[in-house]
């Protein structure tokens, strides 16, 4: 039987290993994301009022690029079973409709205990850093298999 995703373990994981995946930001995306998370600011959705806003026009959710992060994170890098335990972020610049986003993680610390890694987390747009950060996640162990 062939397994329906790749599962890093943390034996497999080791400090330096990186994943990221590269997303443009639509007004679809917009749109949706205000639907789902509640989140209807106009400085997201009217031209009008962001036009009078210090960035002259929409721009994307921070969130929305926040959950790039969970991404790679549950899907590639440390992959399926991975579990948020903390995520940091510090918001550097905006995102405009049309950006197209580069997520990279990094594995920055492993911890046997607990099966912890600690990923270094950064969003950039034409290699400017928009939104950085660490996550903190727990990790399936071989070892705790057996």
């Amino acid at each position: 039987m062939t397994a329906k995703w790749k599962i890093h373990y943390l034996e497999d994981l080791s400090l330096g290993m990186r994943a990221s995946i590269t997303r443009t930001l639509t007004e679809e995306d917009v749109a949706k994301f205000a639907d789902v998370s509640g989140d209807h600011n106009p400085i997201h959705l009217d031209k009008d009022f962001a036009a009078e806003s210090m960035f002259r026009q929409r721009i994307g959710h921070g969130m929305f690029t926040a959950s790039l992060f969970s991404a790679v994170i549950g899907m590639t890098l440390p992959g399926p079973g991975a579990v948020y335990l903390n995520q940091t972020l510090s918001f550097k610049a905006p995102v405009l409709i049309g950006d197209v986003i580069v997520v990279t993680v990094e594995v920055a610390e492993l911890t046997e205990k607990g099966n912890r890694c600690k990923l270094h987390c950064q969003a950039t747009v034409a290699g400017k850093v928009v939104l950085e950060g660490e996550a903190l996640v727990k990790v399936p162990s071989r070892a705790a298999k057996a």
